[in-house]
C-alpha cells in the first residue's frame, strides 16, 4: 500500500495507493486506475516499506518516509546508477550494526 512517488519540475509528487492487499482477501475491491501526464525527465519511484522501516541512526529510530523523500529530492539531478549507490550507502550507514528488519525493494526509473 505504498504510493508511487515521482519528481518533475514541480518537485516530489505522490499518487496514493489503493488500500487493498495484492493477494487473496475476503472483501476484494477494485484498484484505482490513475492516468498521469508526464514530461521527459520525470523520475518515478516504487518502494516497499523496508527502507523507511529500518531502525538505525544515532538513536536507533526508523529511517521514515520523509527522510527517504529528502534523499530522492537531494539526488534528483544525479543519474539513477549514482542514486542507487547513494541510497545503498545511506541505508547501510543508517542501519549500522543493527539487523535488517525487512526486505527492501526500491525501483526507480526515468522517462
Amino acid at each position: 500500500n505504498n504510493p508511487l512517488w515521482y519528481i518533475n519540475k514541480n518537485g516530489l509528487q505522490e499518487i496514493k495507493a489503493t488500500k487493498q492487499p495484492i493477494g487473496k482477501t475476503e472483501n476484494p475491491m477494485p484498484f484505482t486506475t490513475h492516468q498521469l501526464a508526464y514530461e521527459p525527465g520525470t523520475i518515478f519511484y516504487l518502494i516497499t516499506d523496508g527502507f523507511a522501516d529500518q531502525f538505525g541512526g544515532p538513536k536507533g529510530k526508523k529511517f521514515k518516509y520523509k527522510q527517504l523523500q529528502e534523499q530522492f529530492l537531494t539526488n534528483k539531478d544525479k543519474n539513477l546508477n549514482e542514486q542507487q549507490i547513494i541510497l545503498d550507502n545511506s541505508f547501510e550507514s543508517w542501519r549500522g550494526e543493527l539487523e535488517q528488519v525487512d526486505d527492501v525493494t526500491l525501483i526507480g526509473f526515468k522517462i
